[in-house]
């Protein structure tokens, strides 16, 4: 299913109450502890709350209760998607005309298979982050739908190769290290390259868990299998398999705006063949990093950073290069506003306000 320019489709869920609906402190900035619990979710996001709680020094109830007030106030949320083996995925730079930046933002946020869309101050308008079946389908999707919304002026699509890290291996890192240790052994990013077509896709019992699950990571057996009409021990079996084989992916997102990181950067880098594998992993752990993937062109390396303001990005910029010799910098982009990330809508502080569940292109 395609989104409609300028209408968002019907599946999307309101997210997001009227504003003054929401909780009196929706707007506040993040306590420690609540750092803290989106800290020890990223790193067990579907993890008992007696165990959550036991690592951030909390009773069940409130550490519970704390996450319910993020995710009703769409200040933290968990979601799931397909991992990044099984899709075909590309960052598309799209320069607009002026005054179609809104409507093809809002087309863009509708389209399922487009996962993300950021506003950016750089050499273009938009960043759409896409996922299709294979490289035909993407390059039909790009230059048909993309292409021929009205106001786009060209676009240049950077097809993803080697994942080193993204968004779900990013910690927020607020936890005392005896959390980290309650929690077990760390989730650790590791090298995914990208498929150039899809293998199999997911059959529609799991693509139902995998829809749930998109809109609440942490649903119970019971509520998982009803949505996705099937038992609760079906449900259980057949989740517990995809994560055995790494089919599916959990993440723990926040508002990262009101949580002290008000500055997203992308950079256009080139390394090296010799030194790509080595830098892309070394840069996966390093703690500004949200994204690491080796791309088409000759920048072959995206880099995406987290700061905690304008003037956090020489500092960065200095380490890279203290760090990194080999790399260069060609391109630095700023993010003015994240429109969608992987599903959610956003609103203009960060917080999410609906879900567009994930599709591929009928193209």
């Amino acid at each position: 299913m395609t989104g409609i320019p300028g209408k968002l489709p019907e599946s999307i869920s309101a997210g997001s109450a009227a504003p003054d609906s929401r909780d009196a402190d929706a707007d506040a900035p993040f306590s420690e502890l609540d750092l803290a619990l989106v800290d020890a979710l990223q790193a067990a996001p579907r993890a008992p709350w007696s165990r959550i709680g036991r690592a951030l020094g909390v009773d069940a109830t409130t550490a519970a209760r704390r996450w319910e007030r993020l995710r009703t106030n769409g200040l933290a949320w968990i979601s799931a998607y397909d991992s990044a083996k099984s899709a075909t995925v590309a960052y598309v730079e799209i320069r607009c005309r002026p005054w179609a930046m809104e409507s093809i933002g809002a087309a863009l946020a509708g389209m399922p298979w487009v996962f993300s869309v950021d506003e950016t101050a750089g050499d273009f308008d938009l960043l759409a982050s896409v996922v299709a079946a294979d490289l035909p389908a993407l390059g039909r999707s790009v230059r048909g739908v993309i292409g021929g919304l009205k106001g786009v002026r060209s676009t240049r699509t950077r097809l993803a190769i080697t994942l080193y890290s993204e968004g779900g291996d990013w910690r927020m890192r607020a936890m005392e290290p005896s959390g980290h240790a309650e929690l077990g052994t760390p989730r650790t990013s590791r090298p995914t390259v990208h498929s150039a077509h899809m293998h199999h896709r997911p059959p529609p019992a799991d693509q139902a868990l995998l829809e749930a699950l998109g809109r609440d990571g942490r649903l119970g057996y019971t509520d998982l299998g009803a949505m996705a009409g099937m038992s609760e021990h079906t449900a259980r079996r057949r989740l517990q398999r995809m994560i055995r084989d790494q089919d599916i992916t959990f993440r723990c997102d926040l508002a990262h705006p009101l949580a002290g990181l008000s500055t997203v950067v992308l950079y256009r880098t080139g390394v090296p063949h010799t030194h790509l594998e080595a830098t892309g992993n070394a840069l996966a752990r390093m703690e500004e990093v949200r994204l690491a993937v080796s791309v088409s062109g000759s920048d072959n390396l995206l880099v995406m950073a987290w700061l905690r303001g304008l003037y956090a990005i020489d500092p960065f910029e200095a380490h890279l290069a203290e760090r990194f010799p080999q790399l260069k910098v060609s391109d630095r982009t700023v993010f003015l506003h994240s429109r969608k990330r992987m599903g959610r809508l956003l609103d203009a502080t960060g917080r999410a306000i609906g879900h567009v569940p994930f599709s591929l292109p009928r193209v």
